[in-house]
């Protein structure tokens, strides 16, 4: 395992570089709110293509892969997201129309985004690890921790420097995925599943199990990234305080909580059952959303939005855990999918959540009721309706659960066991 640590370094970066693509515009989104008069709907129409992208980068990749090799092609992913952060930066002050220059940057760098999604996970999973639910967690983590990073640096330089020079951000964080671009040209990749021993997609698809794992990534993409995106503004509309201590409070604590889950569970996953952690995780979850849509305090509506990234945590790599585990020769393709059906609840959760909220906040009852300001009201709204993911992760964990017992784990026939095996006699002798 010693000569992938390199290997290991640059996944985390990946990862790290996933965070500044999906965390580092809504940073922004007051400013932009302000600077261009965009409306919620429109920055909801941000988060909307960024995801959107990537879920199309995703159904794709399957095939691009195959004629690139898995190196090039996270290398090109680094290469996309450098130019799309730095598009960020330069096309929104040069384009007649700002909002179309936002556009094509969130458009190229989630790009990168999609890719590095559906490719470091299989890298992470095919190292010499004993405990790959655990590796995946702690992989993830550094998302998380990205995203604190990302917040706390952005919010910082911009109270130093003024929120004008904002432009000048992305082009920094650009750095990152460039760095990593040379990365990836010289680690060593671990063997992975040969083409030959694949289980065909169609195969997988017909699962009931694999369509059930779709269903909960989904929710976990939702669950993750609806509060997660739009807690900067909540924080702001809800506290009346500045946008420095907005983004403090909120991304910043929601990051905080969801690395300390991840973190804990890569150091003692190895001691727990994934199954029961992710069920309490959605019990969690739904309570989370509750507190933060309903509460009439502003601060423990902020709580329970920071206690919500705790709360998903583990579902994302959980999840993408328990595929890889119940499908051993799925492949890239495994991978693929589950970004897929993440990305989507990544985009359709925050999305439908502004939508809700541009539209509600229009009726002056629901601001007498929530007795809050119409653009809090209607964020509280959008929130609540977003509840129904967590509590669907739930049901569906159930469902899991009552399938399995049902009848044992499909395990792969004699031939596929040979295959399995072979395949972890060779990332041993990796080792």
């Amino acid at each position: 395992m010693n000569s992938y640590k390199s290997t290991m370094k640059a996944c985390y970066a990946g990862y790290f570089t996933q965070a500044i693509i999906n965390n580092l515009a809504p940073v922004f989104f007051v400013i932009f709110q302000k600077d261009y008069n965009i409306t919620l709907t429109q920055l909801s129409w941000l988060i909307f293509i960024n995801f959107g992208v990537q879920i199309i980068t995703d159904l794709a990749s399957v095939y691009l892969t195959d004629k690139l090799g898995c190196r090039k092609s996270v290398m090109l992913a680094h290469i996309a997201s450098t130019i799309g952060l730095v598009c960020l930066g330069i096309l929104p002050k040069i384009m007649p129309t700002p909002y179309i220059g936002l556009i094509i940057a969130i458009a190229i760098y989630a790009y990168g985004s999609g890719l590095i999604e559906v490719l470091v996970s299989p890298i992470v999973e095919a190292l010499p690890t004993d405990n790959k639910s655990s590796a995946m967690s702690l992989l993830h983590s550094f998302y998380c921790w990205g995203q604190l990073i990302v917040v706390l640096f952005s919010t910082l330089i911009m109270k130093i420097t003024g929120t004008g020079y904002w432009f000048i951000l992305p082009l920094l964080w650009a750095i990152v995925p460039l760095i990593n671009t040379f990365n990836f040209m010289r680690v060593p990749f671990a063997p992975m599943v040969s083409e030959t021993d694949k289980i065909p997609l169609k195969k997988l698809l017909n699962s009931k199990t694999f369509i059930i794992l779709l269903l909960l990534m989904l929710c976990a993409g939702a669950t993750e990234m609806t509060i997660s995106q739009w807690s900067s503004l909540f924080a702001e509309k809800g506290l009346g305080v500045t946008k420095v201590v907005g983004d403090l409070l909120g991304p910043c604590l929601f990051a905080f909580f969801m690395g300390s889950g991840r973190v804990i569970y890569g150091f003692f996953g190895s001691r727990m059952n994934l199954n029961l952690c992710l069920m309490c995780c959605g019990i969690l979850g739904a309570l989370c959303y509750l507190l933060t849509a309903l509460s009439p305090s502003p601060v423990i509506a902020l709580i329970g939005c920071a206690l919500a990234g705790l709360a998903s945590s583990l579902m994302w790599p959980g999840f993408i855990s328990l595929a890889a585990e119940r499908y051993p020769l799925a492949g890239t393709a495994l991978f693929s999918l589950m970004a897929v059906s993440g990305d989507i609840g990544c985009t359709f959760g925050p999305y439908i959540a502004g939508i809700v909220a541009d539209f509600v906040k229009n009726f002056t009852s629901l601001d007498k009721f929530f007795n809050v300001a119409p653009e809090q009201a209607g964020l509280k709204v959008g929130i609540l309706t977003a509840v129904v993911f967590p509590f669907a992760v739930i049901i569906l964990l159930k469902l899991l659960k009552n399938k399995q017992s049902q009848r044992k784990m499909h395990r792969p026939h004699k031939t596929q066991n040979r295959d399995v095996k072979k395949l972890r006699i060779a990332r041993k002798e990796e080792k």
